[in-house]
């Protein structure tokens, strides 16, 4: 009896488990400053005699502690098995599609290139995910201007961090996480030389915010402008089996 309790308490477990997205690492140092500062101000207000404030702000503050563990979520993805496919590095809608040079701090050969850019809003998941298996050989931060994210411009003017990755398969891809109006802070996890694997998650940006594709010269586009892109998942394209 006692082991059929034990399978079912384990089995409960794993499904709240699987159901509760785990926390991106660079956001629980945000979750539990708020979480700290809701009890302290709480119990501070309740010691001097305002329970009625101390309560409206436990309230408040836990509103503000669970949209940021919201916020701060990095659910489990499953991408595609053939690694020719280019998965979505974010969650959100795909803004812009053009034909665009690559960030100039990188260094690579500056010939215009399919540009998948998808806008992430407060409301989506904010980590970065690898969008195929490959190796990384460049990594370059650029400091900028905090415009809304969803502006053609915001590629070239505001703060940046790319990353120029050789697929596997064949191919040079472009990942650029471009920060927003809002988003004040860029997290980036892979340095050059790290192999990497497609839907990994490798970076954060806190508080509205735009990630840029840069696809191989003549790849065909598998989505469309409007479309709402599930980082991980949504294929944004299909690698020539030769490279490019």
């Amino acid at each position: 009896m006692a082991e059929n309790s034990s399978g079912a308490g384990s089995h409960l477990i794993g499904l709240i488990r699987s159901t509760i997205p785990p926390i991106h690492p660079g956001g629980r140092p945000i979750i539990l400053g708020a979480a700290a500062a809701t009890l302290g101000a709480r119990f501070a207000l309740r010691a001097v005699g305002l329970k009625r404030a101390g309560s409206a702000v436990g309230r408040l503050g836990t509103v503000a502690t669970l949209g940021s563990a919201a916020f701060f979520r990095a659910p489990r993805r499953v991408p595609p098995t053939d690694q020719r496919k280019i998965v979505a590095p974010a969650d959100g809608l795909v803004s812009l599609i053009q034909e665009a040079a690559p960030p100039p701090e990188l260094g690579v050969d500056p010939t215009p290139r399919p540009r998948v850019s998808i806008f992430l809003s407060i409301f989506d998941v904010h980590v970065q995910r690898i969008p195929v298996d490959g190796l990384i050989t460049r990594v370059a931060y650029q400091p900028g201007t905090f415009i809304s994210a969803d502006l053609d411009k915001a590629s070239a003017d505001n703060e940046r961090n790319s990353l120029v990755i050789e697929a596997t398969v064949g191919g040079q891809l472009i990942v650029t996480q471009i920060a927003g109006l809002i988003a004040r802070r860029i997290v980036c996890d892979v340095v050059a030389g790290e192999p990497v694997l497609a839907g990994s998650t490798y970076g954060l940006i806190r508080f509205g915010s735009r990630v840029d594709t840069y696809l191989p010269l003549g790849t065909e586009v598998a989505v469309r402008q409007g479309q709402r892109a599930v980082g991980g998942e949504t294929v944004l394209a299909t690698l020539d089996r030769h490279g490019s």
